[in-house]
């Protein structure tokens, strides 16, 4: 049974069509990289998914449950998480308080365990010096921060959207290498990515999406080499 299956998602705002007829599966211990231009709707989808956006129609199914009108809490509870592109990290709250509000969110724990919890994580992710003020974090610790609360609810489907975005390359792989050990506890991880270096590095297969719809899908490595993927995505030099 896949962790996560969509069955022909429309979603339209009035009367622009943002996804339309979307059909993919993501398995347990699998990381599938969600491409395309911007505007194709890759975020869009994280937030039917996650639940902040209702579909227009089609359906979600998760664990072999149909989740497509539960709220946004439910689905997390039940264990959909996901990143935001913009960090936006509670600035009152120490950094691994910030992390604790996953566990006490997602999981409903006592702030005694939520702590626990947010320290196991802090070990998983390489984060250190977890007592600090959040304006004394680096972008890159910022980014473990943003993945550690939504880890803290103890997810089996994890969306990451650009995670990587304005790292350089010694960050990202160190950030790779954080996901990769993610995927060895068996998690389902969608990466939303433009840095088609990550996608290469981490991904089993892809799709790429172009004005909601589906393009392609399979190994990036195939993927890449099609002709309306080029013209839509990638560029003549890719």
């Amino acid at each position: 049974m896949p962790s996560l299956e969509t069955k022909n998602v429309v979603k339209k705002f009035g009367g622009l069509v943002a996804t339309n007829d979307l059909s993919f599966s993501v398995d347990n211990g699998e990381i599938l990289g969600i491409i395309g231009p911007n505007g194709a709707g890759k975020t869009t989808i994280i937030n039917l998914i996650a639940g902040t956006l209702p579909v227009t129609s089609g359906k979600i199914i998760f664990s072999g449950e149909d989740v497509t009108n539960f709220a946004a809490h439910e689905r997390n509870q039940k264990g959909i998480s996901r990143t935001f592109q913009t960090v936006r990290p509670l600035d009152d709250l120490t950094a691994i308080e910030n992390i604790m509000i996953g566990a006490l969110f997602g999981q409903k724990m006592g702030l005694k365990d939520a702590r626990e919890v947010a320290k196991e994580i802090c070990k998983l992710i390489g984060f250190n010096n977890f007592d600090r003020s959040i304006d004394q974090l680096t972008v890159l610790e910022l980014k473990k921060i943003e993945l550690g609360r939504a880890l803290a609810s103890d997810p089996d489907l994890l969306f990451l959207d650009e995670l990587m975005a304005g790292l350089n390359m010694e960050e990202t792989y160190e950030l790779i290498d954080v996901i990769r050990k993610l995927q060895k506890r068996d998690l389902a991880i969608c990466v939303v990515e433009h840095i088609m270096k990550v996608v290469k590095e981490l991904t089993s297969r892809v799709i790429v999406l172009d004005q909601g719809q589906i393009i392609a899908k399979g190994p990036y490595e195939e993927v890449s080499q099609q002709k309306n993927v080029i013209a839509a995505y990638l560029g003549e030099d890719e």
